[in-house]
């Protein structure tokens, strides 16, 4: 995420970046800042806070990166069902709610705006001890693929394997 948001700052953009827990350093670049804003991702309701006070701050929003994402290694056998959850709920779950706080924006305005989902090559082979994981990242190409199809051509959907 740091990297990303730095780099849309280098190219000119005004960039918000969410966590639940605020980052020790945001990125800078030429004495400009990340936005932060506190966001539980997992929480339909926060994503929708979220993307409100971007579009109040901001007047619009162009592009929405959803990159918050990972795992712990567990056997599927033993995964904790609450373990399992929070990480479909991140994963795959957060990035949909998301998709859609910004999708409420983005097919409003003229030039539309961009989604870009960060996948993982978890989604296309198998991933011993992070099953749940490799299942929500498989859920998400096909999430990303699905709006893309529903929402386009005017909104740019894209995935990005990591």
């Amino acid at each position: 995420g740091a990297g990303i948001s730095a780099r849309f700052l280098e190219a000119g953009a005004d960039v918000v970046a969410c966590s639940r827990r605020a980052p020790a350093e945001l990125p800078q670049h030429d004495g400009r800042t990340v936005d932060y804003q506190s966001c539980d991702v997992r929480k339909a309701a926060e994503c929708r806070a979220l993307i409100e006070r971007v579009v109040d701050k901001h007047g619009r929003l162009d592009a929405l990166i959803n990159n918050a994402g990972g795992s712990v290694e567990v056997p599927s056998a033993d995964a904790d069902p609450a373990l399992t959850e929070k990480i479909i709920q991140l994963n795959l779950t957060a990035p949909f709610f998301m998709s859609q706080a910004a999708y409420q924006v983005m097919h409003q305005q003229p030039t539309g705006g961009s989604i870009v989902n960060i996948s993982s090559v978890s989604a296309a082979r198998a991933s011993p001890w992070s099953a749940a994981y490799g299942a929500a990242k498989a859920g998400l190409v096909n999430l990303t693929e699905s709006l893309a199809m529903e929402w386009g051509p005017k909104n740019k959907i894209g995935r990005a394997h990591v």
